[in-house]
């Protein structure tokens, strides 16, 4: 589903995550008080802007509070990341995704109430764009431009269904895409079988398009 997000902070992370949204079809908006960093987002974002998103009339001239999701991406002004939070909450915001720079930081933005925390040091850019909708997928690395290894926990729809029987993986003798394993409980079976079937709980260790992972997730 195409969703409106916005991105406030583009340094490293809140860039990565504002592309790797826009690349899997979002329309996301790119927000920075610098003007350079603003500019390098042009043509990887829908939109990009340069404003200061501790305003709030800035914030509300934009319509924020009418898109679905917020990522906060500010990691290193702890006053800034409060403050754009706390404005998006009063504005209704429906989902607000912070990052945050250590661990007093993180425990501020929980008690705000946001809806995910983010420490890039344990989640980067590329995977929150995969887990921010769909909270089955677990771990996620990209390989190529919309591919990946991915680790997802069996949807309940698909218990007892075979891997054969998954979405993207009715042809055996297609090899672009693999279940490279099942996890269940303290028991790990490696290449799994077409005729192998799954259970809730399970995990599966994909290799796997970014389509097939949104039909598996949706």
């Amino acid at each position: 589903m195409k969703m409106q997000i916005v991105v406030i902070g583009l340094g490293r992370f809140g860039s990565s995550v504002a592309q790797s949204l826009y690349n899997k079809g979002h329309d996301v908006l790119a927000i920075d008080d610098d003007e350079v960093k603003s500019q390098m987002m042009m043509g990887k974002a829908t939109h990009t802007i340069t404003g200061d998103a501790t305003n709030e009339i800035v914030l509300r001239q934009l319509g924020i509070h009418e898109f679905d999701v917020a990522v906060v991406a500010i990691g290193s002004n702890l006053v800034a990341s409060v403050t754009v939070t706390v404005m998006l909450k009063e504005m209704g915001m429906k989902y607000i995704v912070a990052r945050a720079g250590d661990q007093l930081h993180a425990n501020t933005l929980e008690r705000l109430g946001v809806d995910k925390v983010v420490q890039v040091e344990t989640e980067m850019g590329a995977r929150l764009a995969h887990s921010l909708f769909h909270p089955d997928v677990q771990e996620y690395m990209e390989i190529l431009p919309n591919f990946g290894i991915s680790k997802i926990k069996v949807p309940s729809r698909f218990s007892e269904f075979s891997i054969g029987e998954l979405p993207g993986f009715h042809n055996p003798r297609d090899s672009s895409q693999a279940v490279l394993a099942i996890s269940r409980g303290r028991n790990i079976t490696l290449k799994p079988e077409s005729e192998d079937r799954l259970r809730a709980n399970d995990w599966l260790f994909l290799a796997a398009d970014d389509v097939i992972l949104d039909d598996l997730t949706a």
